[in-house]
């Protein structure tokens, strides 16, 4: 890396150069039993460089021929775009734990027992369940080196474990599924598997949902299907720059119901989306997005934050192979002191979402969302009587998440960078077959 950051600096007014290497073991189950067992190493070097104002960029998976990266990074600078910012220099970081030794530490017999007691678990429960598993460890480093002094290098380590069924009678297909993530080893199932039976349980019944507007209860994984990315794109700066975000005209203003508070914080420790620092080697830090319904800021990466006269809120994260563009790290929504069964309770027929399928096939920049309930069931007279099938819901999410009903006390982590609880909405759009 040094190498490379010496050569394209010769050429160029600043260079960086980024490196990840990593180590992944995915032990996948299909058809309840094993399917495969893999192991799977990548290394990944990016430079981009500033030539004549302009940004270029180049990426290789191995460092053999370094003429050949610095001159391809060259070569796109020609027809980049011009770049608003300079490097950050060497500075300080945050301690933000991400990385645990003990993933290394669980073997692959480990791994695989995990993944078959999930699915005997699941199975003992309803035997003709079709169930697929999957548990993963991942190690990694990330390295940055830039021109201007900055430099940073972190280990982060990743476990997964999750399990998903499905259940065929007929033309009716049920699916339930629960998911964890984590910096550290997820060595005890139950709580997954705990998960999948209570969604067994309250599916055995069937009901049936009116089309016309509901209360509905989204939990933590209705919340992430239907708000995450409409949310995760309305507060982007690239967004807000692009005139695109229904936001970006708003900071400062009350969009949102009071009861709703959101910040994005990477400096959580142990999880999977923190870090001390983003991918351009700006510190992490916490930044509050929604403050009791008031837009209060946005997300931005480098290039960014220059044309909005701002500063990088330490968000620039980037693909593999791709360059930074600002990304939410892990979004936080605050809870609240309404507990699921009170929600529940309140509502004399109404609807709770699971999950929905294809909710973010609709005008996604707009806050629009539309999808199928994959899994969600009725609720009448503040009790669960059973599924629903053949039910979609929709609406916008700046009228919805303007008038909730209560904030669920019952916060849960979606995917590693999410942590939501659930949100009673009193007036969503229902439409059933």
């Amino acid at each position: 890396m040094e190498d490379i950051l010496a050569r394209a600096s010769k050429v160029a007014e600043e260079a960086e150069v980024f490196m990840v290497s990593s180590e992944e073991m995915p032990v996948e189950f299909e058809a309840n039993r094993l399917k495969q067992i893999q192991s799977k190493q990548s290394n990944t070097v990016a430079l981009r460089i500033i030539k004549d104002g302009k940004l270029g960029y180049a990426t290789t998976t191995g460092t053999n021929d370094i003429e050949e990266l610095i001159d391809n990074a060259v070569a796109t600078a020609q027809f980049g775009t011009a770049a608003h910012f300079t490097l950050p220099s060497l500075t300080t970081y945050p301690e933000v734990e991400v990385f645990d030794p003990a993933v290394e530490a669980v073997t692959l017999e480990q791994m695989t027992e995990l993944g078959q007691k999930l699915i005997d678990t699941v199975r003992a429960h309803t035997p003709e369940i079709i169930c697929e598993a999957g548990v993963t460890r991942t190690t990694a480093t990330l390295t940055i080196i830039n021109s201007r002094g900055g430099r940073a290098s972190y280990r982060e380590s990743v476990f997964s474990l999750g399990v998903e069924g499905q259940l065929i009678h007929g033309t009716d297909m049920l699916f339930v599924g629960e998911h964890q993530i984590s910096c550290h080893p997820l060595l005890e199932p139950e709580a997954i598997t705990g998960e999948v039976l209570r969604q067994l349980e309250l599916a055995k019944e069937r009901a049936s949902a009116p089309t016309r507007t509901l209360p509905v209860i989204f939990t933590p994984m209705g919340m992430a299907s239907a708000f995450g990315r409409p949310l995760m794109a309305a507060f982007s700066g690239k967004t807000v720059l692009e005139g695109a975000s229904p936001i970006g005209e708003k900071l400062g203003q009350k969009v949102f119901d009071s009861k709703l508070s959101l910040r994005d914080d990477p400096t959580v420790p142990y999880c999977p989306g923190s870090g001390p620092c983003d991918d351009e080697a700006v510190p992490s830090e916490g930044t509050p997005l929604i403050t009791e319904g008031t837009v209060s800021n946005f997300l931005y990466d480098l290039q960014t934050a220059a044309l909005a006269n701002t500063r990088s809120t330490g968000n620039g994260h980037r693909s593999p192979g791709g360059l930074p563009t600002p990304t939410p790290s892990v979004f936080l929504i605050s809870a609240g002191d309404t507990s699921f069964d009170d929600m529940v309770a309140d509502i004399k027929e109404g609807l709770v979402v699971e999950q929905l399928m294809g909710a973010t096939q609709g005008n996604v920049l707009g806050g629009d969302f539309s999808g199928n309930v994959l899994l969600g069931f009725k609720v009448e007279k503040g009790k669960i009587v059973g599924r629903v099938k053949d039910t979609m819901v929709s609406g916008n999410i700046y009228q919805i998440l303007d008038q909730i009903a209560a904030v669920g006390s019952d916060v849960k982590w979606i995917g590693g960078f999410l942590n939501t609880p659930s949100i009673y909405c009193p007036a969503v759009s229902v439409a059933s077959k």
